[in-house]
């Protein structure tokens, strides 16, 4: 164990121990051993002449060990202990310093309190562990994940109404995608969907946030976790069976890249469109049309892999069908199926049920086994015909039963004699 007047020394001073014994030793210059520590020559001199005087322990600094210039005295902590209990004994360290400095005139620093009152047993050392966030490199081929999101904001300004817009970016070119529409919803999901694929085809996965349009909150039975079923929003459902990978981001951190585009655009594309005096809707994603691929000029970089990973669908290809909600209604007896609050005839189905697909152009399809069924909505039902009160309770009260009822014979038929409370009722 190292006694009170031996110093441990760090690798960096035995370096500089060596360089300076082989510069006493005379098998390289003072010159030279000041190029190798870095060092002026003079300072090489002075560790010199400290190493011939002192030995060894010459390299090392000679205020190791000793008190520090600047430190208080123990007068001043044992006043700084003393007002802490007193006073501020469930302050934490950065506010009792202030109000140490402000009431009592004693001014420290938080660190030099936090270490007193941890000494005292005052104060527990806390440790804040952020969340630990990895870098994740970016994707390498242009398609094979696009980030996705809604940004709610007035982006025209109080010119008109508020809008959402819906935002694609490329993750590993950062080429983007946008529309404007007055919600964040299905439909606009769907929709803006429609047009990124149109425009450069199916990616291979989407990562987007647990917003409810993107991620069902409805909460599964015992039953249905048991079995295995999956609880899927609309539009999870309509890119599970395009075969569209979705990923649920935890945190808008993890899905940075398009936060940080929706930042870009609030501040260049509200300015480009009040320079132009958009106001509507429709003219500010007709602008869109010619401000996007400008953007994706100047801003788009260069994938590790110059692939297109985006799946091109043919001319036949119903996407529509596809990009839909769809619901399972029963058939009843009548043919006929409620939807929305509405009554529909179909025609005639060998089927009990029917499948409800609402498209993006408003249009209703029923299709059964494969087959688009025709039908009809029932605008008007039959009404109940309105009877009076009295009416009505006439028509509730039971039948009086005849006299020869086999009620009233049930007593003559036995041979006992009947309860005077049913004698009565006869001789009534």
């Amino acid at each position: 164990m190292a006694g009170k007047d031996i110093f441990v020394m760090s690798l960096e001073e035995i370096r500089r121990l060596k360089v300076v014994q082989s510069a006493i030793d005379s098998r390289i210059t003072q010159k030279a051993a000041a190029t190798i520590l870095g060092l002026s020559e003079r300072q090489v001199r002075r560790l010199v002449k400290r190493v011939r005087d002192k030995g060894d322990n010459g390299v090392i600094h000679e205020s190791r060990g000793r008190p520090s210039n600047r430190k208080l005295s123990d007068r001043i902590k044992r006043k700084v202990i003393f007002l802490y209990k007193k006073r501020y004994g469930d302050f934490g360290p950065t506010l009792a310093t202030e109000k140490l400095s402000e009431f009592d005139g004693i001014k420290i620093s938080t660190e030099t309190l936090r270490k007193w009152l941890i000494e005292e047993g005052l104060w527990e050392k806390r440790r804040k562990r952020s969340i630990y966030r990895q870098w994740r490199p970016r994707r390498e081929c242009f398609g094979e994940m696009v980030q996705l999101d809604g940004s709610h904001h007035d982006w025209l300004e109080g010119r008109g109404g508020k809008l959402v817009l819906m935002a694609y970016i490329d993750d590993a070119t950062n080429t983007i995608y946008a529309r404007f529409y007055d919600y964040e919803g299905t439909m606009p999901a769907m929709d803006s969907f429609k047009g990124y694929v149109q425009q450069y085809g199916l990616p291979i996965s989407v990562y987007l946030d647990r917003h409810t349009t993107y991620k069902s909150s409805k909460k599964l039975t015992e039953w249905e976790a048991f079995a295995g079923i999956e609880s899927l929003s609309q539009f999870e459902r309509a890119l599970k069976e395009l075969g569209v990978e979705v990923i649920h981001a935890l945190s808008p951190q993890a899905k940075g890249r398009v936060e940080r585009l929706f930042g870009v655009l609030q501040d260049r594309l509200v300015k480009e469109m009040r320079l132009r005096g958009i106001k509507r809707k429709d003219e500010a994603n007709a602008f869109l049309g010619e401000y996007l691929p400008k953007y994706n000029e100047k801003f788009r970089v260069s994938p590790v892999n110059e692939t297109d990973a985006h799946v091109r669908l043919p001319g036949y290809f119903d996407l529509d069908r596809y990009l839909c909600i769809k619901a399972q209604r029963t058939i009843k007896k009548d043919n006929t199926i409620a939807y929305e609050g509405r009554l529909y005839q179909l025609e005639a189905s060998n089927s009990k049920k029917v499948a409800v697909e609402e498209r993006l152009d408003g249009t209703l399809h029923m299709i059964s086994k494969g087959m688009v069924l025709k039908y009809k909505e029932i605008s008007e039902r039959p009404k109940r015909v309105a009877v009076a009160k009295t009416d009505l309770r006439a028509y509730n009260r039971p039948p009086k039963p005849s006299k020869d009822h086999p009620w009233k014979k049930r007593w003559q038929t036995r041979n006992v004699a009947p309860p005077k409370e049913a004698y009565a009722y006869q001789c009534k």
